[in-house]
Order: structure tokens, then C-alpha cells, then sequence
């Protein structure tokens, strides 16, 4: 796999809260690993939690003795969530924080993902295919008909998530299991970049042939022109041309 991964602190915020992480090279025992996190807080909690978030999780599947990908997500994920929950307890100005993830392993055939809170992975070939399901208040008024999901990027709730790492006792992830075909991409992403780009925008950018890191570029470069209301934080992976 061959990926690329970009932060940017977009044009109204004072602070970027996104974190990424991104490994086409071994991780523990897992042959690779792609990560998005959207921290929500008052102050630094945010930074925090995503940041944290992410480093912890990978140095605890670097010293992982686990080999499944699932069980490796799933555990780690949930030591994550204690670790935040510690931290906030013992410091009153972490009270609060929480963060988004997305976490996929690409381990041939296959590509393992985990996500909580409504950071996406897409799957993008001719059609953008969303993976993930956003753990949100507007992805719940979809599902129960009270909401057109035309009209979610306008949705003036449209930022409540429902699950998040480090707001509650148990951190209950969505796990997917995935194939990719040839020629498609993978792409990880906050809602920094949903909330301003619609989908089929998204694929055309993605699918053009340029290096993962002018994709990632060129998508914030995208948000940020339609206004960039958020931090937005994006990883672009692709299959090596010896794996289609």
C-alpha cells in the first residue's frame, strides 16, 4: 500500500484538533495502518484527546502479542478509552474532552476498519462507497425517515455525535470488513472535509491520477475554498501497482 496523510487548521478555527497517523510499513503485527481522530473539548482538551488518542494506540498495537486485526483494534481501542477517561479524571481541564476514530488495516485480502464517533473511510473507485457509519444525531434522524440525507451538511445539528472515545465507560466501535478492487482508493477523513465537499466531489478528487500527497493537498485545498468551518484531516491510501 502506498498512502499519504495531511492535517490543515482550515479557516475558522483557532486550533486544529485533527490528528493522523499513517504506516504502509509494519506496526506490531499488523502489515500496515491508517488512522483519522477529531478531538472535541473546550481549550487543549481536544488537541489532547486526539493526539493522545492516537499515540497511544499505536505503541500499544506496536507491543500487541495479538495477530488478529480485529482483536488488535478492538482491544487497543478500548484501552484508549480508559486512558483518556483516566486522564480527564485526574485533570480538570481534560474533563469533557473526547475524540473521534477511524482506524483501517489494509492485511491482503482484506482491509480491517473500526470507527466510533463520525470520522468516515471511504471506499473510492467509480462510485464513492462510505464504509463507516456516523455515529451522530443526524445520521440517527435518517435512519428513523425524520431526516433526508440530502439535507445533513445543512442540518444545524449536524456536529452531535452519539459515540465518541473517552465520554463514556465502554467505547462501542463499529468494525467493517472490506475487499478492495482494482484501482480503488482508500480514504480516511474528519468531518472537516464532509461537512464542506459533497461525495462525488470527493471521488473526482481522489481519483485523479496524481501522487496521494497532491490528493490530500488538492482536498483541503477543496474544503478550505468552499469556506473550511473546521480542522480537516485526510489520508489518501492506494494499492502499490504490484498488488492490482
Amino acid at each position: 500500500m502506498i498512502s499519504y496523510g495531511k492535517t490543515d487548521i482550515g479557516m475558522v478555527r483557532s486550533m486544529n484538533q485533527d490528528t493522523i497517523y499513517f504506516s504502509d510499513r509494519d506496526v506490531g503485527n499488523l502489515p500496515n495502518l491508517y488512522i483519522v481522530a477529531d478531538g472535541m473539548g473546550g481549550h487543549q482538551a481536544g488537541d489532547y484527546a486526539s493526539a493522545h488518542a492516537v499515540s497511544w494506540f499505536v505503541d500499544y498495537v506496536k507491543t500487541c502479542q495479538y495477530v488478529n486485526p480485529i482483536t488488535i483494534l478492538k482491544t487497543g481501542i478500548a484501552r484508549v478509552n480508559d486512558m483518556l477517561l483516566q486522564k480527564a479524571s485526574e485533570h480538570k481541564e481534560l474533563k469533557g474532552m473526547g475524540t473521534t476514530f477511524v482506524v483501517a488495516v489494509a492485511a491482503e485480502p482484506k482491509v480491517y476498519v473500526a470507527n466510533i464517533g463520525d470520522s468516515r473511510l471511504y471506499v473510492m473507485g467509480e462510485e464513492p462507497k462510505q464504509i463507516t457509519l456516523d455515529h451522530s444525531l443526524v445520521e440517527e434522524l435518517i435512519r428513523t425517515g425524520q431526516l433526508d440525507r440530502r439535507k445533513v451538511r445543512f442540518h444545524p445539528e449536524r456536529n452531535i455525535i452519539t459515540r465518541a472515545l473517552g465520554t463514556g465507560n465502554e467505547a462501542v466501535p463499529d468494525f467493517f470488513e472490506i475487499q478492495l478492487e482494482p484501482g480503488e482508493k482508500l480514504l480516511l477523513c474528519t468531518d472537516g472535509l464532509t461537512n464542506m465537499i459533497e461525495d462525488d466531489e470527493i471521488r473526482d478528487i481522489v481519483m485523479q491520477k496524481q501522487f496521494t500527497d497532491r490528493i490530500c493537498d488538492d482536498l483541503i485545498e477543496r474544503a478550505n475554498y468552499y469556506g473550511g468551518k473546521d480542522n480537516i484531516g485526510v489520508v489518501v491510501v492506494e494499492q502499490a501497482i504490484n498488488e492490482v
